[in-house]
């Protein structure tokens, strides 16, 4: 099928900065969020687009936890063959589940569970519609400081070393200037491209050395331009182990 859509979900890192211990076994995605892990809440908001074939799963290598957090899940397969990155998982992914050159790929964070099925239909009616990949994100609405680590402040500065005159530790400050914030958006996920297109752009980024945090970087250095398609403040990425009380709440 020229315009099958499915879904990869990267799940075979740790989520390091989530744990509350740091000899916590259960990598993050498989903490529980209401009685039930993490990657199956994501999964299951994915299955609420109609649109979307099947939703691939990409855990690590002898991962003992997929099996018994999807089970059960409709259009929903787990694969083993999760790299030592994002990028490279996203690869091994597009590899394993054999699109068609013009065939649609939406990656998501096993981390966003709380993606709202209107912004999901929103990002996919956009690139449909446009033939154009695009992402979901949402404005800035902070103001923005352009930080540096620094031992001693400068004399304008107000970071106090204390009456004593030794030196501070080193403490973020700002760097050059506050950053206008018109044009800036916060990336979230699901992410979507043509699966072929996709594929090259990650493994022209890896031979070329550029670093790549999420799809549409890759992308962008591949001299793209994706769509940005406003996102939910629900859909934010559960990185510390606060934000898990704070999912609860939303969901």
């Amino acid at each position: 099928m020229q315009n099958k859509l499915i879904a990869i979900v990267p799940a075979a890192g740790v989520g390091q900065r989530a744990q509350s211990a740091p000899d916590e076994p259960l990598p993050k995605q498989y903490r529980p969020l209401k009685g039930e892990p993490m990657l199956r809440v994501a999964v299951r908001a994915l299955l609420a687009e109609p649109r979307i074939s099947q939703v691939r799963v990409a855990v690590a290598p002898g991962d003992r936890w997929a099996a018994q957090a999807l089970q059960g899940l409709p259009r929903t397969i787990w694969r083993p063959c999760g790299g030592p990155s994002r990028a490279a998982t996203v690869q091994a992914a597009l590899r394993d589940a054999g699109l068609d050159e013009g065939g649609w790929v939406l990656v998501h964070d096993a981390a966003r569970p709380g993606l709202p099925a209107d912004a999901l239909a929103r990002l996919v009616d956009a690139c449909l519609e446009r033939q154009a990949g695009g992402l979901l994100a949402v404005p800035v609405p902070d103001t923005v400081k352009q930080a540096a680590w620094a031992d001693v402040p400068a004399p304008e500065a107000c970071i106090l070393t204390g009456g004593s005159g030794a030196r501070a530790p080193q403490q973020a400050c700002v760097a050059r200037a506050t950053l206008p914030r018109d044009a800036l958006w916060l990336a979230q996920t699901p992410q979507m491209f043509p699966a072929g297109a996709l594929a090259r752009a990650l493994a022209q980024a890896q031979a070329a050395g550029v670093e790549v945090t999420d799809e549409a970087s890759a992308m962008e250095a591949a001299g793209c331009m994706p769509l940005l398609v406003p996102g939910s403040a629900r859909n934010f990425k559960v990185t510390w182990p606060e934000d898990f009380d704070l999912m609860e709440k939303w969901l």
